[in-house]
């Protein structure tokens, strides 16, 4: 049965007479459309919450993004909040090993969150590559077990906002998938300059 990831370890274990399609959880959900439409809603309240309540004032950190892991799915999975311990891969194309989560993670805090944020008084280029950057280093290290395209589009938002910008619109990225996932490849060789054109549409609102 394909999965939508290959996994190993304890946290790829799956709930129970689902065909191996759910992740193990809290609430005993076994059908995908039922576990897709949690995880939407409860995303939808952390969304208000963060852009609307609790948006950082200033440099984003590691901890944010934990935190916000563990508020949207805590209700869900046990390891909400916490890096992955198993290795990923998603057609074909590997993450970084689980053993480097970890310190690839505070490199990430101390590299690209650091440098890159707040955003306040960012023009749009310096938006664009701030952007860029640091959603491209966080999917290539996909620190949490599921939910990392969704937390990475969360902290790409909250640096838009911080820059005066409103929230985004992927559909330019859902609709060219494969650009956009070569663009991520892309970084593995520390080229951005790809993950920059897929920022500038969504920050301009236009999808070529």
């Amino acid at each position: 049965m394909t999965t939508r990831y290959d996994v190993n370890g304890m946290q790829g274990r799956f709930e129970p007479q689902s065909n191996n399609l759910v992740l193990a959880n809290k609430l005993g959900i076994t059908v995908p459309a039922d576990i897709d439409e949690a995880e939407l809603v409860l995303l939808q309240k952390l969304y208000e919450s963060v852009l609307q309540d609790h948006l950082p004032a200033g440099r984003i950190r590691s901890a944010h993004l934990k935190n916000w892991h563990k508020r949207w799915l805590g209700n869900i999975y046990a390891w909400a909040g916490h890096v992955r311990t198993v290795n990923m891969s998603k057609g074909g194309f590997p993450f970084a090993p689980a053993a480097q989560v970890p310190r690839l993670f505070a490199e990430f805090d101390r590299d690209c969150l650091a440098a890159y944020t707040p955003c306040m008084g960012f023009d749009q280029g310096q938006l664009t590559n701030a952007i860029a950057v640091t959603h491209v280093e966080f999917i290539l290290m996909h620190p949490f077990r599921e939910g990392n395209g969704r937390i990475s589009r969360l902290l790409a938002d909250v640096m838009a906002v911080q820059a005066g910008h409103g929230p985004l619109d992927y559909s330019c990225w859902e609709q060219n998938k494969p650009d956009y996932i070569l663009a991520i490849q892309q970084g593995l060789e520390r080229n951005y300059e790809p993950m920059k054109y897929w920022v500038r549409q969504v920050l301009e609102s236009v999808c070529n």
